[in-house]
C-alpha cells in the first residue's frame, strides 16, 4: 500500500553543528513560509531548514530554546522535543514528559547492564510545553502581533513544578493516568510519554505514546493562558471544568507518535509504545479538533508506513501539499538506515500521498 503511495524522497541537509543528530529526528513541521522546523530527542534546540528546490531543504539555522524561555536545568540537558505545532504566529513545542530507564550497552558486562536496567531517571527539561513567536521565518522572544499591533506576542512555557509542570501535577490525580505518573514508570515501559502535538485556534492537543490502556491510546486537549510574563497556566476546559480533556482512541493497540492538523481533522501517526518493531499507521480522526469527551473514538487508517528492523522508525509527520502539489505527508525517521544517509550531513525523508 505505502510503496504505491510513496511520491518522492526529500533531502534534509544539515550544518556541522547538527549533522550528528540527523539520526535522531523526533519532530517536524512545515510552516507557510516553506520552512521546515525540526526537533531532536537529544538536544535543547529547534532547527530550521529552508526550501532549496522541490526535493531539498538546507541552509540550517539553529535556535537555542534557552534564548527564548528559561529552562529548569542547564541547556546541555535535552528537552527531548517530540512535537511541533504552529498557530497564529506561534511555534509550539513539547518535550516527552517521560522518565527513562538506563539502556543496555554493548561495552558493559552482563552484570553491569543488569544494574543499569534498575536505574530510572528524569530530566527537568523534558517537562517543557512552550511557544515562541514566529515571524517571517524567525523565532523572536517578543514582538507585536503582525495583524494587531496592540497585542504583544511573547515566548512562554507551562509553569514548572517539582514534579515537572502543572500538567503533570494535574495528571497525578487522574483516574486513568495517575498510577503511571506516581509510579515513575519510564516512557518506554508504557509509562507517560508525550510524542505528538497539534494546535488549533486556542487549543493544544497532546498525543500520548504511552500509556496505552487495553489497546486504547490517549490524547489530551488543553487550553492555555498567560499567567505572568513568560509563564502559561491551564484553563478550565469542557463541561466538567477540569484542567484538560481526555480522549480515548482505538489505534489497534498502538500509541501516538505524532499529531497533525488537516483542516478540522487530526492526522495521527501511530506506532508501538514499547521499544519494539511493529506496525506504523497514519489515522484520520474526522472533525478531530471538535470531538466530544466521554466517547470512545475509532479513527480510520489512511496510510501504512514501512518500518525497518531496529531502524527506520517513523517519528514525525507534516502536511506537504504546498510543496508536492497534492495532498501528502512528509515523514522523518529516527535511527535511519544507511540508505537514507546522504554524505556526512544529509538524510532522506519520505513523501506519501494522502487519502
Amino acid at each position: 500500500m505505502s510503496d504505491k503511495k510513496l511520491l518522492q524522497q526529500i533531502l534534509l541537509l544539515f550544518g556541522d553543528n547538527f549533522k550528528e543528530h540527523r539520526d535522531d529526528l523526533s519532530a517536524i513541521l512545515l510552516t507557510p513560509e516553506k520552512h521546515l522546523w525540526l526537533g531532536s530527542d537529544e538536544t535543547s534546540t529547534i532547527e530550521r531548514l529552508s526550501l532549496i528546490n522541490e526535493d531539498k531543504f538546507a541552509e540550517q539555522k539553529s535556535y537555542r530554546v534557552s534564548e527564548f524561555i528559561s529552562l529548569p536545568a542547564p541547556e546541555e540537558e535535552e528537552i527531548d522535543i517530540e512535537g511541533l505545532g504552529y498557530n497564529d504566529y506561534y511555534l509550539w513545542f513539547v518535550g516527552s514528559h517521560s522518565y527513562k530507564r538506563k539502556r543496555v550497552k554493548p561495552d558493559k558486562s552482563d552484570e553491569q547492564n543488569i544494574k543499569r536496567l534498575a536505574k530510572i531517571e528524569t530530566e527537568p527539561n523534558r517537562y517543557i510545553l512552550g511557544r515562541i513567536p514566529l515571524i517571517e521565518g524567525n523565532l523572536l522572544k517578543s514582538c507585536p502581533h503582525p495583524q494587531n499591533p496592540n497585542v504583544q506576542l511573547t515566548a512562554a512555557k507551562l509553569e514548572v513544578t517539582p514534579m515537572g509542570n502543572i500538567l503533570v501535577d494535574a495528571l497525578a490525580n487522574d483516574l486513568h493516568l495517575g498510577f503511571f505518573v506516581k509510579s515513575v514508570i519510564p516512557g518506554k515501559d508504557n509509562g507517560l510519554d508525550i510524542e505528538g502535538l497539534a494546535v488549533y485556534q486556542n487549543r493544544v492537543f497532546l498525543g500520548l505514546r504511552g500509556p496505552v490502556l487495553r489497546g486504547w491510546a490517549i490524547m489530551l486537549e488543553l487550553e492555555l493562558e498567560e499567567s505572568s510574563p513568560g509563564l502559561l497556566r491551564l484553563r478550565q476546559i469542557g463541561e466538567s471544568g477540569h484542567l484538560y480533556k481526555k480522549h480515548f482512541l482505538f489505534l489497534n493497540g498502538l500509541g501516538i507518535r505524532d499529531l497533525c492538523v488537516d483542516g478540522e481533522d487530526l492526522l495521527i501517526l501511530a506506532g508501538p509504545t514499547m521499544d519494539i518493531d511493529g506496525y506504523v499507521h497514519v489515522y484520520r480522526l474526522k472533525n478531530g479538533v471538535h470531538i466530544p469527551e466521554k466517547v470512545l473514538h475509532r479513527p480510520e487508517i489512511v496510510l501504512d508506513i514501512p518500518h525497518g528492523k531496529r531502524d527506520d522508525k517513523p517519528e514525525g509527520i507534516t502536511l506537504f501539499k504546498d510543496i508536492a502539489g497534492e495532498p501528502s505527508l512528509l515523514v522523518v525517521y529516527d535511527t535511519p538506515t544507511p540508505a537514507r544517509l546522504v554524505d556526512d550531513s544529509g538524510v532522506l525523508g519520505d513523501v506519501f500521498k494522502l487519502a
